[in-house]
């Protein structure tokens, strides 16, 4: 039986977030640049994406690119950004076959302009889809996310739009730029590095999480699948105790 056929769909994540990284050790592995190792990066982009839509899972979040990723070589940025406008302006009618709507967390102005322009366009070309909503986390961190909200509250407070009683971890979540979407079941990182990075920390609160020694360019969709099998062996528990969670 393959991997895909053990799945069982009732057991699947409604939301599966992403680490995706060893672009720069599979490149170098291969002697060619650390940008050599992102194009090719990209073909697990699209592996993961097709089987999330595949499978019905219902939220993808891949971390793309952090805030502190701004602090590489200005060639390897420069790089990068020029490889987002082309892969997201070649994947567009991808994304519409498939039913996927395209979505973007981060501090958006701090994009180049071509690259602003690129991802609005396709996220209005995909806005209308009911499928698989595929979340882009770019020029983002989860500190930056947390301190944007804490400021909009204050702001919102000054205002009398928000009272203190108000607040609580539901207000809270509205604020954040995930509002709407479910926190993730499942937390995947590749290439064996084992830490979060400023990743979802708020929304990754009870998510399990799965570190896989495969660098990127490598993750396939049976890797994909290894990482939901391991899912549904776990047993969710919520600071409750396992007699609780079979009742």
């Amino acid at each position: 039986m393959s991997l895909k056929d053990q799945l069982v769909k009732e057991k699947l994540p409604v939301h599966v977030a992403v680490i995706m990284d060893g672009n720069g050790r599979w490149a170098r592995k291969r002697g060619n640049s650390r940008v050599f190792g992102h194009r090719n990066g990209v073909r697990a982009v699209r592996a993961v994406t097709e089987a999330s839509a595949e499978l019905g899972i219902g939220y993808l979040t891949l971390y793309a690119f952090s805030t502190e990723n701004w602090n590489r070589p200005k060639a390897e940025v420069d790089a990068l950004m020029a490889l987002l406008v082309k892969t997201i302006s070649s994947e567009t009618k991808t994304l519409m076959d498939n039913n996927v709507q395209l979505n973007v967390i981060g501090c958006r102005e701090s994009l180049p302009s071509g690259v602003l322009k690129q991802l609005e366009n396709c996220i209005s070309q995909t806005s209308a889809n009911t499928g698989l909503v595929l979340t882009l986390a770019l020029s983002y961190s989860s500190r930056w996310e947390i301190l944007e909200a804490i400021k909009n509250i204050v702001r919102d407070a000054k205002t009398g739009q928000v009272t203190e009683e108000q607040i609580d971890a539901d207000l809270f979540g509205q604020y954040l730029s995930t509002a709407g979407i479910p926190d993730p079941e499942l937390m995947i990182r590749t290439s064996g590095e084992n830490r979060i990075s400023n990743f979802l920390l708020w929304q990754l609160a009870y998510s399990e999480l799965y570190f896989s020694d495969v660098l990127w360019p490598d993750f396939n969709k049976e890797e994909f699948y290894k990482a939901l099998l391991d899912f549904q062996g776990r047993e969710r528990r919520f600071g409750m105790i396992s007699e609780q969670i079979k009742k």
